[in-house]
């Protein structure tokens, strides 16, 4: 959405623009006396009536951002902090740490999770471990490392990843003790005080859920990280708390977050038909009844992606993962007796990731558009372009700075720097996320493919190994195609005098141009070094 709002923005300013191609094909290709939008012929129509649908409909998602900010602030009495009563004795808890090849983060993850203060008579930890490389061997050690210092954790690995992340759950909850489940994935580093901060919460027999906010290790990293940690920033603060203040529906993000386990149960368990497992059952859950809590002051630190790669493998697999969920979930949600408002939002949520082709559609019109819709009068403009720019572009300040605004309140103006750069990278996301959500639609099914983590904590941190670096085929080169064909816009409109849209299609060629460059180059700029390799060895038994 938050390149959709941007893209809108820009084909309206450019539409609004005194000179350049339009101006040119007007005085030398078009009829001089053609105007008004009714008077153009059937071609025209044909081109703008699709052009305005395509355009409301992301201005709409824009508008839904505007509604978010305002449900942060209406509800903000309603925030929950503390819990309203507390257990008397606290009840037993079962940690769940999934792993898929993670030799790399596994040992922090360990580390953090036996240092978490509960009585360890009541809290057991399970390393479910789908790995197929050297992880196994790590993960196996550490655990009978731990084991021996006195912690209950166990050891399982599966060999057959059946359901991946969702199976490995469902599998460790076959033997699982604890009337709460505990979900942390291999890159969290979860504060000891995280249980005793969370569980009391539960007392409440209505809470089936309480998740808790990300925060990010490696946030000063590089340029990337800063710009994916604003982007968490919003969904974490305005979306979860807008939707959790309100009451409708949000989602368990698949880590950081208690689960009642008969909550888990009665909503059918976790089921792998979906890429976003979490979303799924949290869906489910909440339509047998159960409530969730939001804890937006209870941090859970994470590592950030530091490669492009992985970045865009990442918010591919969510883009894919929420259009399968609001096509198997939004007929049982719009059945159900759920209020309106209620339905509205889950419709808004889960189908957020269309604008990604509705985009390719918009910029297949762009150019056209702008042509013909030069001959249009300044009373168009004003009651039609005007409203639909300030509901797309003012969306994305408000909401991001807004975020930023409330997690830091003397340092938020910084943010500002950034905000071109986070428009370009939304761009940029473009090709890659379209082709998840079309493969969503028609039904195609893919692996789940895990967000590489290299235990990349700070600037003197480096990426070691390679192995785990994917790449994404012609999907780069597509992109820097495309970029080099907005640059050849730029030098068009430079040359016709529209230096109203140079900075708008500068932001296209930056946005295509970084995501493909990065893809293709890998973790060249992530600083490719051996030292890494040392956090790979195996813990021998015993040290």
């Amino acid at each position: 959405m938050l390149h959709s709002d941007f893209i809108s923005s820009w084909f309206l300013t450019a539409c609004l623009a005194p000179k350049g191609i339009g101006h040119y094909l007007r005085q030398h290709l078009l009829d001089k006396t053609f105007q008004g939008l009714y008077h153009t012929d059937a071609f025209d129509r044909a081109l703008l009536i699709p052009y305005f649908i395509v355009l409301i409909l992301l201005a709409g998602y824009g508008i839904h951002r505007y509604i978010l900010v305002y449900l942060y602030y209406k509800h903000k009495a309603r925030r929950t902090t503390e819990p309203r009563a507390q257990f008397e004795e606290l009840p037993r808890v079962t940690v769940q740490l999934p792993i898929f090849n993670e030799q790399y983060v596994v040992e922090r993850l360990l580390d953090a999770v036996c240092k978490l203060k509960y009585p360890r008579e009541k809290i057991e930890i399970q390393v479910l471990d789908d790995s197929t490389d050297e992880t196994v061997e790590v993960a196996r050690n550490l655990v009978e490392r731990y084991a021996a210092l006195g912690n209950r954790i166990t050891y399982q690995h599966r060999t057959n990843r059946v359901g991946f992340k969702a199976g490995a759950l469902a599998e460790g909850l076959r033997s699982a003790k604890g009337e709460f489940v505990v979900i942390f994935d291999a890159d969290f580093t979860p504060p000891e005080d995280f249980l005793l901060r969370t569980i009391h919460h539960f007392t409440d027999p209505q809470i089936g859920m309480v998740q808790t906010r990300w925060t990010h290790i490696n946030r000063d990293y590089s340029f990337l990280t800063q710009v994916e940690a604003i982007l968490l920033d919003g969904h974490f603060v305005l979306e979860h708390s807008g939707r959790a203040r309100s009451g409708v529906f949000f989602n368990f993000n698949g880590t950081a977050g208690v689960w009642r386990r008969a909550a888990i149960d009665e909503a059918g368990g976790w089921q792998h038909d979906t890429l976003t497992e979490d979303t799924d059952l949290s869906y489910r859950a909440q339509l047998k009844g159960w409530k969730f809590i939001y804890l937006q002051d209870v941090e859970c630190p994470a590592e950030l992606p530091v490669e492009m790669t992985a970045f865009k493998t990442q918010q591919a697999r969510w883009a894919k993962g929420l259009i399968q969920t609001g096509k198997k979930i939004l007929p049982r949600v719009l059945r159900s007796d759920a209020p309106l408002h209620t339905k509205i939002e889950a419709w808004y949520h889960l189908t957020a990731n269309i604008s990604y082709p509705l985009m390719i559609v918009l910029s297949v019109l762009m150019l056209p558009a702008m042509i013909i819709r030069f001959y249009q009068g300044w009373f168009q403009m004003l009651f039609i372009d005007l409203p639909l720019f300030l509901a797309s572009t003012f969306s994305i300040s408000s909401f991001y700075l807004v975020s930023q605004r409330e997690l830091f309140p003397k340092s938020w103006p910084r943010a500002l720097l950034y905000l071109p750069f986070l428009m370009a990278l939304g761009i940029g996301l473009t090709i890659t996320n379209t082709k998840a959500v079309i493969e969503a639609l028609i039904g195609k099914e893919t692996a789940f493919a895990r967000t590489p983590k290299y235990h990349v904590e700070s600037k003197k941190d480096k990426v070691g190994a390679t192995k785990y670096r994917k790449r994404l085929g012609w999907v780069p080169w597509v992109e820097l195609l495309i970029g080099t064909y907005f640059a050849l816009t730029v030098v068009y409109a430079v040359q016709n005098e529209n230096y109203v849209t140079v900075p708008f299609l500068l932001l296209f060629v930056v946005g295509y141009w970084y995501t493909g460059l990065m893809s293709l180059l890998q973790g060249r700029f992530t600083g490719i070094a051996l030292g890494a390799e040392s956090r790979a060895k195996p813990f021998p038994v015993g040290v």
